[in-house]
């Protein structure tokens, strides 16, 4: 009996590893878009070990776009506002858990299961250009276009209005607001990122759900 519950285990691990693998090498798209224009738009894919943001330098365009953010806190205005941040995830681990200390079993349990999404934005200075878990990438004016309209329509509204999460931040720059979709483990944070990286011309690998299989498929096929 034991035999077999251990060769289940190992099975199933063997299937994830194999998943894991197949979700990297296999690109997504399958066939290059050579058509995409001159890449003169600049965007920073950022990552820690469990966790990627996309984020968006600040210029009248970015301004104009996503000008509601500042009626409720985001900064876009401000003259020292360098980047947009955008992440998406799931309510519970994201909002209740700013950093490893915060760490609790049910948003754990959530994260697993099913939770609503929330999208988080922050508004920070620049970055330096070798600071760990930044990536640069170079992309097209129409696929920014597209970028900055899958990243809108990830924002649940209310006669046409975002929706705050009130008393949710990790500071004084940043928001959480209702995000449509809803999060699991499976389909989490990570692979929103590379749906977004997608929308951009940025072919990701077909299913990434950690931050270093993003970063790879990234590198692999652009």
């Amino acid at each position: 009996m034991l035999r077999t519950v251990l060769r289940w285990i190992g099975g199933g691990v063997l299937l994830i590893v194999l998943l894991l693998v197949l979700g990297t090498l296999v690109p997504r798209p399958f066939f290059a878009d050579d058509a995409s224009g001159v890449r003169d738009r600049e965007i920073l894919l950022l990552s820690n070990p469990i966790h990627t943001d996309i984020a968006l330098p600040v210029d009248d365009d970015l301004r104009r776009v996503f000008s509601e953010l500042q009626e409720d806190g985001i900064a876009v205005n401000h003259p020292a506002a360098a980047y947009l941040v955008f992440g998406w995830g799931g309510r519970s681990f994201y909002i209740e858990t700013p950093t490893w200390a915060d760490l609790k079993p049910m948003p754990v349990l959530r994260s697993f299961t099913l939770d609503r999404s929330v999208v988080h934005v922050d508004v920070t200075g620049d970055f330096p250009a070798d600071m760990a878990g930044v990536k640069r990438l170079r992309i097209s004016e129409e696929g920014y276009q597209r970028l900055l309209a899958g990243i809108r329509a990830s924002f649940v509204r209310n006669d046409g209005k975002v929706q705050l999460v009130p008393g949710a931040a990790y500071g004084l720059t940043d928001a959480f607001f209702e995000a449509n979709g809803w999060f699991n483990a499976l389909a989490g944070c990570n692979t929103w990122s590379a749906a977004m990286l997608r929308e951009a011309g940025i072919r990701t690998g077909w299913w990434t759900p950690l931050p270093p299989l993003l970063r790879w498929s990234v590198d692999l096929y652009n």
